[in-house]
């Protein structure tokens, strides 16, 4: 729940191209394959195409995919890794309590269908049971907690992490959450497509509870409850919009004050069922959302809490039941959401759960076999670099105050740096993973998971904790601990190229460091101090300009149509807008720096400059289905892949010098009406 920004990109080198002489970078590549090239397109066009259209036409979707790019053969790439170490591991019998047996034996469970499909949803029937023996709702509030720490939330979501105005501490916190299709506007926007998914969840509902084994007007008035309560929660949800707003998430209350405003719920109940004791105070980051989650609690008739929680049970178990469930929750969630015609292989779900519930011990693995020792100290020097060109650039700004350029210059030198996997690794021996069901399995890994959490509670931050492990292909920026983040699995090919020269990686792997660096000062981002304390540094008169500038980059994305009718969220996608053009700007900047001694020559036709952009093209080469684009224009802070290339590049002076676009191209915006932040 942490506040933190992912960038689903790809890789960081294992190896400084800028380390290379002037007579080796001859010797390197251009990186680029002409055949993911469209020059049918022009270039001040439709760039996106032009870079792209080759890798396009020769990766068309396959019905396991909603969307399939460059990111997504990576992260196969890395799956398949991962799955030769779990069967290696499955294929032989272990010391009982090892981390060995528990990896290769979670993954056997996983992959027992056979058993799956005898049990059926025997794994739940006595979970079914208890909420249906449910009396009065005194015992609700115990069952409340003991189902989220099993991974079963309802209502509401309580977790542990770093107080935003004391960032050195943990603190309990609260946030929205339990929307079965995750977003608000699912439940209240009147178009034609949304009004679809509404009614095919209303189906899938109640096809769900009959799989469980109610009856058919059971199942109606399960479905009538979920909507019911769904559907007045998300009335009281923030939009994604608002939640970009990091104080207005912040409401820090005294326990006494919490009972009396919130006074119907059994706080004292609720909390000791969570194993949080001694709490003195939480943070509410909606008001307007507990309130309406305990007026619910107060008001819903019993039956009707029962039939929801067990709703909450079988969509949550689903997943890990017989072959019927999990196909009907695929129908829904993958083929009805985001347009998935066909599941994947049953190898690929089991290598994900385990490599997530066993997540830093099967990434230890991963690293000692897949992440060579010299690459950690190599990338430290890239992103030493990428660092000394933000340095410059902030120095340079025109529109920003010498005070806050030079706290800003204090942020960017205490950023926290972290890169392949942990100095200390977590310790599983408390999680028990046992031949019962495939369900009590993941129930226990979520109770071992929610235990390391509320220990947390009250005590100093771990900022060496890391919150994506070695084997995510991934990496982040996290404000709290003023860190950025760059796992193992992004260390590698396709988006890094060995035996290509500087203008390749600097485009690709440059712009992602870049990216995550300018995280920090994005329009979230830049409101946390160098400890990572949420608190103003900027001057009155900084932070207008900054303001207005951005705004420039919301209306932008705005006034781009995604689909007939639907636009990009210009707002919502604003910190990654930023971090995108900042990433550009930072990494060109660092790329001109390393090649000033000795500059490339053109390699297969085209300059260092234009292969410098056309790699960060490269990047965002992707086929994506029409309901995946709707889907991810609702609930997705990124802008889609087309629109990172083909919206982010008109703002970048030095694209329009590489390949000489000028008034009459389509893509051309006057210098004036650019994005200038970083």
């Amino acid at each position: 729940m942490n506040l933190k920004y992912y960038f689903p990109v790809a890789a960081l080198c294992l190896a400084l191209a800028s380390c290379n002489t002037g007579k080796q970078q001859t010797a390197l590549t251009a990186g680029i394959d002409l055949a993911n090239l469209d020059t049918t397109n022009l270039p001040g066009t439709d760039f996106y195409r032009y870079a792209c259209g080759g890798w396009i036409k020769n990766n068309p979707l396959t019905d396991e995919y909603s969307q399939y790019g460059s990111f997504t053969v990576l992260a196969e790439n890395n799956r398949k890794q991962i799955q030769g170490l779990i069967e290696e591991l499955a294929a032989t019998q272990h010391e009982a309590g090892s981390v060995a047996q528990k990896v290769g034996d979670m993954y056997k469970i996983a992959m027992d269908s056979v058993k799956l499909n005898q049990e059926g949803v025997a794994p739940i029937k006595a979970e079914l049971d208890q909420i249906a023996a449910l009396k009065d709702k005194k015992e609700l509030y115990p069952l409340l907690a003991e189902m989220y720490k099993k991974g079963i939330a309802a209502y509401l979501a309580i977790y542990v992490g770093a107080d935003e105005m004391n960032s050195n501490m943990n603190a309990v916190q609260m946030a929205q959450y339990g929307l079965s299709m995750g977003d608000r506007d699912y439940y209240l926007l009147d178009d034609e497509a949304t009004v679809k998914i509404r009614e095919a969840f209303k189906e899938h509902v109640k096809k769900m509870y009959q799989l469980a084994g109610f009856d058919a007007a059971t199942a109606e008035q399960g479905m009538k409850a979920v909507m019911d309560v769904e559907t007045r929660l998300a009335k009281a949800f923030r939009s994604r919009v608002e939640l970009r707003d990091p104080h207005a998430n912040y409401n820090k209350m005294a326990m006494d004050d919490i009972k009396k405003q919130y006074a119907t719920f059994d706080w004292d109940a609720y909390l000791k069922g969570l194993d949080l004791n001694d709490v003195n105070e939480i943070i509410i980051g909606q008001p307007a959302s507990l309130e309406a989650s305990v007026k619910i609690i107060d008001t819903l008739p019993l039956d009707q809490q029962k039939l929801y929680l067990q709703w909450k049970l079988i969509d949550a178990a689903a997943s890990y039941l017989n072959d019927a469930m999990k196909e009907q929750n695929f129908d829904f969630y993958s083929r009805t959401m985001s347009g998935a015609q066909e599941m994947q292989p049953r190898w690929k779900t089991a290598v994900s759960v385990v490599s997530s519930m066993l997540g830093e011990a099967v990434g230890q693995m991963y690293v000692e076999k897949y992440f060579p020792a010299a690459a950690k100290e190599r990338m430290v020097g890239l992103v030493k670099n990428l660092q000394t060109a933000l340095g410059e650039r902030i120095q340079a700004l025109e529109w920003m105050g010498d005070s806050t350029k030079v706290k800003a210059l204090e942020k960017l030198s205490t950023f926290h740096v972290k890169i392949g996997y942990p100095d200390k690794w977590k310790d599983y021996s408390a999680l028990e993973i046992k031949d019962d069901s495939y369900w009590a399995n993941i129930e226990r890994a979520n109770l071992w998971g929610h235990a390391e959490m509320v220990a947390k509670a009250g005590k100093p931050v771990d900022k060496d904790e890391w919150l994506m492990t070695p084997q995510t292909v991934n990496a982040y920026y996290n404000p709290t601990t003023n860190e950025i983040c760059f796992p193992a699995a992004i260390l590698q090919p396709p988006f890094f190229d060995m035996n290509a020269d500087d203008a390749f990686n600097y485009g690709a792997i440059g712009v992602v460091i870049g990216h995550e660096m300018t995280h920090g000062f994005d329009d979230q981002g830049r409101q946390y101090d160098k400890d990572g304390n949420l608190k103003d540094w900027w001057t009155e008169e900084d932070a207008k300009k900054f303001e207005e500038r951005a705004n420039v980059m919301v209306a932008f994305f705005d006034s781009i149509e995604v689909a007939p009718g639907v636009h990009a969220n210009g707002k919502m996608t604003l910190g990654e807008n930023i971090a995108d053009h900042g990433g550009l700007q930072v990494a060109f900047q660092a790329f001109k720096n390393a090649t000033a001694g000795a500059p490339l020559e053109v390699k297969d036709g085209f300059t260092p400059e234009q292969r410098f952009f056309l790699a960060y093209a490269g990047v965002w080469a992707n086929n994506i289905r029409p309901e995946a684009v709707l889907q991810m224009t609702k609930i997705d802070v990124h802008s889609l892949g087309e629109w990172r290339v083909n919206g982010a590049l008109p703002h970048i002076g030095a694209w329009y010098d590489a390949f000489g676009i000028t008034d009459k191209d389509p893509m051309f915006i006057p210098a004036a009406e650019r994005v200038s932040i970083w």
